[in-house]
C-alpha cells in the first residue's frame, strides 16, 4: 500500500508519499480501507519531530479516518467486512489501509458520505470528553471556545448549542466570527482587536464562562481564570501559546474553579473505547437528525498532504481539511 511517511522531521516537504508494507489486523482489531483522513495540528507536530506516536501505533501521521472494513482480526464482533466506518486512531490515517481496535470504530452517520465522516472522530471525541464528560457543561451555562473556527471549535459550538448552552467564541477575523455565528455562537470576540476577558464579562453582565475550552495554554492561563465564572471549569487541550505558565492560585481559589488538561492520542485503548461509546450514544443521534454537522473547508488528495499541512499552518481555514485516497470532492 501507499502511506504518507516522514523519513526525517522537518517542514511540509518532509512528508513523502511512499510504498510501505500493508498492516494486518491482530486480536480485537479491524483493517480499514481508507477513503479519507483529516489533518489535525498534532500531525504538524509529529512531522516536526515533536510528537511521537504512542507505543504500538502506526508510525504514519493521521489521528482519524473513514472508509470500509476490509478484514476482521480474531475476537472482533458486531462489525462485518464492507461496513462503512470512521475511526479514532493513534496514528496511520494518512495511508490507504490502517488497523485499529474495534472499540474505536464508529458507523458512518446516516446521511453522510464516507469521506466526510473522516472529519468527525477526533473532534467529536475531543469535545465530548472535555466539555461534557470532564467539564459537565449543562443547559443554560456559558461555554467559551478559543479558536471557534477550528475543527474543534466548529464542533464544540454545535454540540453546546444542541444541549442548550450559551456559546462565546474567539477568532482572528470577522469572516471567521461570522461563520461561527452561522453555527450558533452567541458572543463573538476578535482576539486580535479585543480583550476576550473584557468582552466576555460585558456580554454576560460580569458573570463569565462556566466552561472554557482552550487550545492556547500558557499564554492564556491567567486570563482564562479571570474569565471563569464562580465554580467555572477550564479545560486545556492545546499548547499553541506555550507549555509553561504561572497560575494565580489565589484567583482560582476565589472562583472555586477547576483546571484540567487532557490529551486523547496517548490514552489506553479502554479509555478511548469508553469515549467513543459515549460519542456514539450522545453525538451520533444529533448528526443523524441534522442538528450537528461536520464543517469541511476543503479536500486534497492524500499524496498532497504537504499542501494540506501548509493550509492548516496558515490558519485561514474554517473547520477541517480532508485528505482523500480518491478524487476529492469540490467543496
Amino acid at each position: 500500500m501507499h502511506a504518507v511517511t516522514v523519513p526525517e522531521p522537518g517542514g511540509p516537504e518532509a512528508l513523502v508519499w511512499a510504498e510501505v508494507p500493508a498492516p494486518e489486523p491482530g486480536e480485537g482489531e479491524v483493517l480499514i480501507e481508507v477513503a479519507a483522513s483529516a489533518v489535525n495540528r498534532a500531525d504538524l507536530l509529529q512531522r516536526q519531530g515533536f510528537y511521537d506516536p504512542p507505543p504500538g501505533a502506526s508510525p504514519y501521521p493521521g489521528l482519524e479516518c473513514a472508509g470500509r472494513i476490509a478484514a476482521l482480526g480474531p475476537g472482533v464482533s458486531g462489525w462485518s467486512v464492507g461496513d462503512e466506518v470512521c475511526a479514532l486512531l493513534g496514528g496511520g490515517g494518512y495511508a490507504e489501509r490502517v488497523v485499529v481496535q474495534s472499540g474505536q470504530l464508529l458507523p458512518v452517520p446516516e446521511g453522510l458520505d464516507v469521506r466526510t465522516a473522516a472529519a468527525l472522530p477526533e473532534v467529536t471525541c475531543t469535545v465530548w470528553s472535555n466539555v461534557f464528560m470532564v467539564s459537565h457543561l449543562r443547559p443554560g451555562e456559558t461555554l467559551l471556545i478559543h479558536g471557534g473556527a477550528s475543527g474543534i471549535g466548529t464542533m464544540a459550538i454545535q454540540l453546546a448549542k444542541a444541549v442548550g448552552a450559551r456559546v462565546a467564541v474567539t477568532a482572528g477575523s470577522q469572516e471567521k466570527l461570522e461563520r461561527c455565528a452561522e453555527l450558533g455562537a452567541d458572543i463573538l470576540i476578535n482576539y486580535r482587536e479585543q480583550d476576550f476577558v473584557e468582552e466576555l464579562h460585558a456580554a454576560t453582565d460580569g458573570y463569565g464562562a462556566d466552561v472554557i475550552l482552550d487550545i492556547i495554554g500558557a499564554k492564556y492561563l491567567n486570563q482564562n481564570v479571570k474569565a471563569l465564572a464562580v465554580n467555572g471549569r477550564l479545560a486545556i487541550i492545546g499548547l499553541q501559546g506555550g507549555a509553561k505558565g504561572e497560575l494565580n492560585l489565589g484567583a482560582l481559589l476565589g472562583k472555586r474553579g477547576a483546571v484540567t488538561a487532557t490529551s486523547l492520542r496517548g490514552r489506553p485503548a479502554a479509555e478511548k473505547s469508553a469515549i467513543v461509546a459515549a460519542v456514539r450514544e450522545h453525538v451520533w443521534p444529533l448528526l443523524a437528525d441534522g442538528r450537528v454537522r461536520p464543517v469541511v473547508e476543503r479536500e486534497l488528495p492524500m499524496s498532497d498532504a504537504a499542501e494540506a499541512h501548509r493550509a492548516l499552518d496558515a490558519g485561514d481555514h474554517v473547520g477541517k481539511i480532508l485528505l482523500t485516497t480518491g478524487e476529492p470532492h469540490e467543496r
